[in-house]
């Protein structure tokens, strides 16, 4: 039986042939949701996502509410010193500032202990008025003891043992905080990455408890959704069933638990996809490799993408709203981008980009120039991102520098704490701004946060992306990127496949079939066209310059929105 999903607007309007209509349908559970700039509950992609995902959900009035936890002490503040050294700060803040506490409280058993949570509530409003309340779950209670008041105090901090404490607090806890606040009419549970699969287990227990003869793993499936980011095995949470004992104690049956979550290990990505009825990757390709990595699993794909409206950037705002009256509640409107005549185009960039040389250069005295080349890079600083590829031959970028067209670079990101090969690349980025800084500028901007990514994606000239393949799932830099007009240089993987067309919303890196991120090759490559083609059109043909950025806009911006994006959700999953 196809489920019905029914608005609040839709609600109010039937009451007189229903008494009542449900309010919320879905639940939407995320180990992150960056929701607010200076709220730091999150790290990066996954919790932006999860935040635009929502501010769609409220434009088009979808009925969810979403649950997360709270990180009372953030993720980290970065601070880099001269050298590239990268040292993590505490983030204080106030959760008051922006969130209401609510009075319910519940509680979940960790170690044999009973763990009191409770919650606070932020409601994200639509473009309509329509609000998406977010839960944001919290062990800091007066009662609780120090570690456990301790567990929603940091976003991916300590050990496993700690983890998986977070992971009960977010599904087991959040099934039961909805419950208790009065979500009585759920009939989806979306899981946004394995971090909150254990949501199953509590609805496996709550529908036995209700007299089933057994365990109803088909009834607890039609209610469950997941979504898989992770294209590599080392990316997904997986627990020894020793530390499970110990930490979730007998809290269902082991042999129920093996055959879900995998007979080694548990495995939370396993389990999500055991106990749902859609399972999707988050774009064409990551689909493709996530059915290889999981045999036999129906897994199918819906390709990230962001919300416009809050990507982008003020200049553009206000030449959209003069050519598209509605973007902000038609996204795909967009495509009208070809319509805007370039010189209109070019000086609404030209006014982003002056702010963030402005901004770059009080911050950093940098010196950097309003008409130079400007390429842009910030990622989370890991390894297989490969920040560091544009520097590879560093005489080879100083000679089309030289003879071709002058380029400036702005980096930035955070390397997670523990991710020592990711601080090294940090520090190998702003060693050679230091050895090149009288010809070629070059910045690493520290504590990247959504207020300096949205400042970037639309100041820089041209997006850089050079992730070895195929470890990107999907990528949605580059996609607010285009929302501001600005095209991507990107390695042929994650979203890239589908938005690069070669030459008007972009360029590519290396070959569209090449398995392995060969590093030699790739930067041969991306030499190769900002020698021959990227520079040489910046520089001496602005008007097709300026056709590249109207496309990137008309074509991947009316696209890679999370409007789209949730209404394939809604048709793919929860209305399934």
């Amino acid at each position: 039986m196809k489920a019905k999903l029914v608005t609040r607007s839709q609600s109010m309007s039937s009451t007189k042939t229903r008494s009542r209509e449900p309010e919320r349908e879905i639940a939407y559970f995320s180990m992150e949701i960056g929701i607010e700039p200076k709220m730091p509950t999150y790290s990066g992609g996954l919790g932006v996502l999860a935040a635009d995902m929502i501010r769609s959900c409220a434009d088009l009035k979808v009925p969810l509410v979403a649950v997360s936890l709270l990180y009372k002490k953030g993720y980290f503040c970065q601070k880099l010193d001269a050298n590239g050294n990268q040292s993590e700060l505490a983030c204080p803040w106030d959760p008051a500032d922006y969130l209401r506490l609510l009075p319910q409280k519940v509680s979940v058993t960790i170690e044999n202990r009973n763990v009191v949570i409770q919650s606070w509530e932020y409601r994200a409003k639509g473009v309509s008025g329509y609000k998406i309340p977010i839960l944001f779950l919290d062990a800091d209670i007066e009662g609780n003891n120090d570690y456990d008041r301790s567990l929603t105090y940091y976003l991916y901090g300590g050990d496993e043992r700690y983890r998986l404490a977070q992971e009960i607090i977010l599904g087991i806890g959040g099934v039961r905080m909805l419950k208790q606040l009065g979500y009585r009419s759920l009939i989806r549970y979306h899981m946004n990455e394995g971090h909150s699969s254990l949501l199953a287990l509590e609805l496996l227990n709550e529908r036995k408890a209700e007299g089933g003869p057994g365990w109803d793993i088909d009834g607890v499936r039609r209610m469950c959704v997941f979504t898989t980011h992770t294209p590599v095995p080392a990316g997904q949470d997986q627990f020894s069933y020793d530390l499970v004992g110990r930490v979730l104690g007998d809290f269902i049956d082991f042999s129920l638990l093996e055959k879900l979550g995998g007979e080694d290990r548990l495995n939370m990505t396993r389990l999500g996809l055991n106990v749902s009825h859609y399972e999707n990757g988050v774009a064409k390709e990551h689909g493709i490799i996530s059915r290889e990595m999981f045999p036999g699993y129906h897994i199918d794909s819906i390709t990230n993408g962001v919300h416009s409206a809050t990507w982008v950037c003020d200049s553009f705002k206000k030449l959209y709203d003069k050519y598209m009256v509605g973007w902000k509640s038609d996204p795909f409107s967009l495509r009208n981008a070809l319509s805007i005549p370039g010189e209109e185009i070019w000086s609404a960039h030209q006014e982003a980009k002056n702010k963030l040389v402005d901004c770059v250069n009080a911050e950093t005295g940098a010196g950097m120039d309003y008409k130079t080349l400007t390429i842009g890079f910030a990622r989370r600083a890991t390894a297989y991102k490969r920040a560091d590829l544009i520097f590879l031959n560093v005489d080879r970028l100083l000679s089309i520098h030289k003879d071709v067209g002058k380029i400036q670079f702005v980096f930035a990101g955070k390397a997670h704490p523990q991710d020592w090969p990711g601080k090294e690349i940090i520090k190998k980025i702003v060693s050679v701004s230091h050895r090149l800084k009288d010809r070629i500028k070059i910045v690493y901007l520290q504590n990247y946060d959504m207020e300096l990514a949205k400042m970037l994606i639309s100041g820089v000239d041209l997006w850089l992306n050079t992730p070895q393949k195929p470890k990107e799932a999907s990528g949605t830099s580059g996609m607010k990127a285009a929302h501001n007009g600005i095209p991507s240089l990107s390695i042929l993987d994650g979203w890239w496949i589908e938005g690069c067309i070669e030459g008007l919303t972009g360029w590519s890196i290396g070959a569209a079939h090449e398995e392995k991120g060969i590093d030699e090759r790739n930067a041969d490559s991306l030499y190769e066209k900002l020698e021959k083609t990227i520079l040489p059109m910046f520089y001496h043909d602005c008007q097709s310059w300026t056709t590249v950025m109207r496309h990137t806009i008309a074509i991947n911006g009316s696209f890679f929105n999370t409007n789209r994006m949730v209404l394939q959700y809604v048709l793919k999953a929860y209305l399934d």
